[in-house]
């Protein structure tokens, strides 16, 4: 069989996951390969999963199924969470190859190149998560305007619904200096946007490397890397991806009211307004605290977006403590919501505690929020009607319009016009609407703009 050159690439999940594929896929590149559309069909996929929900699960088995159709000679490489913490089971999908867990994802060409032809059953190499005890580095590139960059790995904490510590092992971050480099060239890339993003990214400054479950004393933390980038020429946003509410400091949101390039723009997981609840998940902060920090965000920008993650039908969460979390979240001032129906994960500890939700009553909970949810979306836009904010015009588009987003996260929908991808334009914020099912201002670009 010739060597494969064709490459194409399918991610799920995070923004962490687009950042590690786009890495990946540059080491294709230097090897000779071509990257091509997954439709069009490739010598290689590599599939790239999350294991968050049972949705991302099944995600992965169609998308397999989607690779083996689009190109039945193909060889199909698993990477990412679920490959890690289920490596046998993806192997028994019928068409996958090569199954690579956290550590070896990245030597995804030794192995790659070892295949020569289909074997019965997929080869699987995933080491203990232990193993996965380095840093390496990462950042997203195809998209002009926005590049994701990977400054952090892994996670110490032990919230009892996730499995992304059994995933991607213990914190670890990249050093600042090499940061800095990498961002300064994803600006040569002409990239506009860089947003910062790992798995917890605020206990940034671990070390670039665990020994023997040690790891070296922190020396940095995440407040001194972003004073590090924040004066890199080139640069014109960087944004901030979630954080967690203990690990937001007062220090961080001064510094971001106070800077030219970082937006106001904080994502912050909350998972339950209610304390029982926090506690049974294992959460390192009370609602108490979380609402302090919507205070603190707000008195110092008054026009920050703040989204929020919260999680139902958790075990034992009973309609009192829904409507608890449910009236808490509608008295902050949020803009809006990431809402996640509960659901089983093998290996935690949440999946064995009594108090089981119904199905029904998860979903019912999660369409209740994603209605407060619109509501806090539209609320937080009408506010800057008749304002003017620049915006950073996307490629994605429609024969109307195309779409930008304001510092502080607001969708912005203008007159279709190609040339101004990837620039930022200044434009009047003038009413609040939907377009293709998504909540959207109508903008009109200032009279300069060409």
């Amino acid at each position: 069989m010739a060597t494969p050159r064709t490459v194409a690439f399918y991610t799920l999940g995070c923004k962490l996951n687009f950042s590690e594929t786009s890495s990946i896929g540059r080491l294709f590149e230097d090897q000779g390969y071509s990257e091509v559309s997954f439709e069009d069909g490739a010598d290689i996929y590599v599939i790239n999963t999350c294991s968050v929900t049972d949705f991302a699960d099944r995600k992965c088995r169609k998308t397999v199924r989607a690779a083996r159709k689009q190109s039945p000679h193909a060889h199909i490489v698993v990477v990412g969470c679920y490959a890690q913490l289920k490596p046998k089971e993806i192997a028994e999908i019928p068409g996958v190859d090569l199954v690579l867990g956290a550590s070896e994802k990245f030597k995804i060409l030794d192995y790659v190149d070892k295949l020569t032809e289909a074997p019965d059953q997929g080869l699987v190499f995933a080491a203990d998560v232990k193993e996965a005890n380095t840093f390496t580095s990462a950042f997203s590139f195809g998209d002009r305007t926005r590049s994701f960059l990977k400054v952090q790995d892994g996670c110490d904490y032990k919230c009892t619904f996730c499995t992304i510590p059994k995933a991607r092992g213990s914190s670890r971050s990249d050093r600042i200096d090499n940061i800095v480099q990498q961002a300064r060239e994803i600006v040569n890339l002409g990239v506009k946007e860089i947003v910062l993003t790992g798995v917890n990214i605020g206990d940034f400054g671990n070390g670039t490397e665990v020994i023997e479950g040690v790891k070296p004393k922190k020396e940095a933390l995440f407040i001194d890397l972003i004073k590090e980038l924040e004066p890199i020429e080139g640069v014109e946003r960087f944004r901030i991806s979630s954080i967690e509410p203990n690990l937001l400091t007062e220090e961080i949101i001064q510094f971001v009211a106070d800077s030219n390039n970082f937006v106001p723009h904080f994502h912050i997981p909350l998972q339950s307004g209610n304390n029982k609840q926090l506690r049974e998940m294992k959460r390192r902060y009370q609602r108490e605290l979380y609402a302090e920090r919507c205070h603190w965000i707000k008195t110092k920008l008054p026009e920050a977006c703040i989204g929020v993650d919260v999680i139902v039908g958790f075990p034992g969460e009973t309609d009192a403590d829904f409507l608890e979390t449910y009236h808490f979240i509608q008295n902050l001032e949020i803009s809006y919501l990431h809402v996640f129906t509960y659901s089983e994960r093998e290996q935690t500890e949440a999946a064995t505690m009594p108090g089981t939700v119904p199905m029904h009553v998860r979903r019912e909970r999660n369409e209740m929020l994603r209605i407060l949810s619109e509501k806090k979306k539209k609320d937080f836009y009408e506010k800057h009607i008749g304002k003017n904010f620049p915006i950073l015009v996307e490629a994605k588009h429609n024969d109307i319009y195309i779409f930008g987003f304001t510092p502080n996260y607001i969708k912005v929908a203008i007159p279709y016009s190609p040339s101004l991808v990837n620039q930022i334009i200044s434009v009047t914020l003038l009413e609040f609407t939907y377009v293709d099912d998504e909540a959207v201002i109508l903008g009109q670009p200032l009279s300069h703009v060409p």
